[in-house]
């Protein structure tokens, strides 16, 4: 195992690539510095610097912490931030290694639980006289990809962030080589995004040339991050992504044009023109959360990374004949630039890729039509914790859709994101499960200023006006 670590000059200038790319795919095994930990940790200041993760430092033991950092920094969504505590630790008096522990925190404090607050200054783990370095019991993190949450359930070792250190600053740290050209590169400054905590098991099933369908529960706040997330840590690793949204093909040029734009009021009042926002029975996927989704990839573009965005819905078709042109659009999309992973979003009928429903045993889905024209096709449907959704429900009464807040029941499997593929596919057609949490509603953008996330919510009506 550890012959493993010690990785060669040339893997690790493979490993770094061009400056700034953030590597997908992290080892379940700790990144160990062939050099005494003295040695070491001005190159941790340094690369912290580099990437613009401003910090304050505890010489004394070793330890730093950096700023906030907003998810999809620089863009108008005011939703997740982000910070990291960076502890060096000697491995032998040789070798050492870093403990990187991500704090994550959102507007709405929705991931802190009361009294659990978490006190982040300098004097950390002093009360009983402690430093960070001698409290390694308190913090004895499994090695892994399912990092340990603290108490707070904020705080969670990030192991790749520490192989994303390890890989930054290692070409710095080897000793007696020549200067080259590739060294100059791994030099250059990197570009830090910021795209939330790893999505578990997204690097096994997305691939360039891929076509992965989510099958969703519309109008959750959750699936639209879930997927601005994957798109973020997918497009910084280097795989180009195209996201294919169930909204009306007539929105596509407004679509496309708004993530060309710079994301400015003007841009966001023509974007929100599109009669489709105003549906009179908006079911989700016109809510503030998409409309958020879309300002964060155009964050994601205006960085100059690889993505792109299409629209693929057929909203005056029913039956199987919306399936069949729901199924060519996506396929021409696909078809047209094959080399890149494609990640279509839509409601759970369609994604399936299997035959037949409940009332109709002939009924053929798009995922169904696709699966049959494509090689690389994965269906994951989705799963979640219980909460609220908005959702358009038939009402018995009335006979006519019900739109608005409603109980969502679902199985609590933790508060971190992941997809999972089943051995084999079930009765559906899906082949696993991609996972968002506990889930909550995210209400029609029109209702909340446009879907511009700087305008306040709209006023509520008074009656006897």
């Amino acid at each position: 195992m550890r012959s493993m670590l010690k990785l060669g000059w040339l893997a690790l200038l493979l490993a770094v690539g061009c400056a700034g790319r953030q590597d997908l795919e992290t080892p379940d095994y700790e990144a160990i510095y062939d050099v005494p930990l003295e040695e070491m940790w001005p190159s941790v200041r340094e690369y912290f610097t580099e990437v613009r993760l401003p910090y304050r430092e505890d010489r004394g033991s070793l330890v730093l912490q950096t700023e906030w950092k907003q998810e999809f920094g620089g863009s108008k969504v005011a939703g997740f931030w982000h910070r990291y505590m960076v502890m060096g630790k000697r491995e032998t008096p040789t070798k050492s290694k870093l403990w990187i522990i991500r704090i994550t925190k959102s507007v709405n404090k929705a991931l802190s639980q009361p009294g659990k607050e978490l006190d982040w200054g300098m004097g950390l783990g002093r009360a009983g006289g402690l430093s960070p370095e001698d409290d390694a019991d308190r913090l004895a993190f499994p090695v892994g990809e399912n990092a340990f949450y603290m108490e707070s359930g904020q705080g969670t070792r990030d192991l790749t962030m520490e192989w994303r250190v390890f890989r930054g600053i290692m070409p710095k740290l080897a000793k007696k080589q020549p200067v080259s050209a590739e060294q100059q590169v791994a030099k250059a400054t990197p570009t830090f995004t910021e795209c939330g905590q790893s999505i578990l098991g997204l690097k096994k099933q997305a691939k360039a040339g891929g076509v992965m369908l989510l099958g969703e529960l519309h109008g959750t706040q959750e699936v639209p991050r879930f997927i601005a997330q994957s798109v973020c840590q997918l497009v910084t690793s280097g795989v180009p992504v195209t996201v294919g949204l169930e909204l009306p093909v007539e929105n596509e040029e407004r679509i496309t044009t708004f993530l060309q734009s710079q994301g400015g009021e003007v841009d966001w009042l023509k974007l929100m023109e599109a009669p489709f926002w105003r549906s009179p029975y908006p079911d989700g996927r016109g809510s503030e959360a998409v409309a958020n989704m879309l300002e964060q990839l155009r964050q994601l573009r205006a960085q100059g990374l690889d993505v792109a965005v299409f629209v693929y819905d057929h909203p005056k078709l029913s039956g199987q004949k919306r399936e069949d042109a729901l199924t060519q659009t996506v396929l021409a999309q696909v078809k047209a630039r094959p080399e890149r992973f494609h990640l279509v979003v839509s409601g759970n009928i369609h994604s399936r890729t299997a035959k037949g429903l409940p009332w109709d045993n002939q009924y053929r889905p798009m995922g169904y039509l696709l699966k049959d024209q494509l090689d690389d096709v994965t269906a994951l449907d989705m799963a979640y914790d219980s909460g609220t959704a908005w959702i358009c429900a038939a009402n018995e009464q009335s006979r006519k859709l019900d739109c608005g807040v409603k109980d969502a029941k679902g199985k609590d499997n933790g508060d971190r994101y992941f997809m999972h593929a089943w051995s084999s596919p079930n009765t559906e057609g899906y082949h696993g499960v991609f996972y968002v949490g506990h889930v909550s509603a995210s209400e029609p953008a029109i209702l909340k200023g446009l879907g511009n996330p700087d305008a306040p919510p709209a006023p509520e009506s008074t009656s006897g006006l």
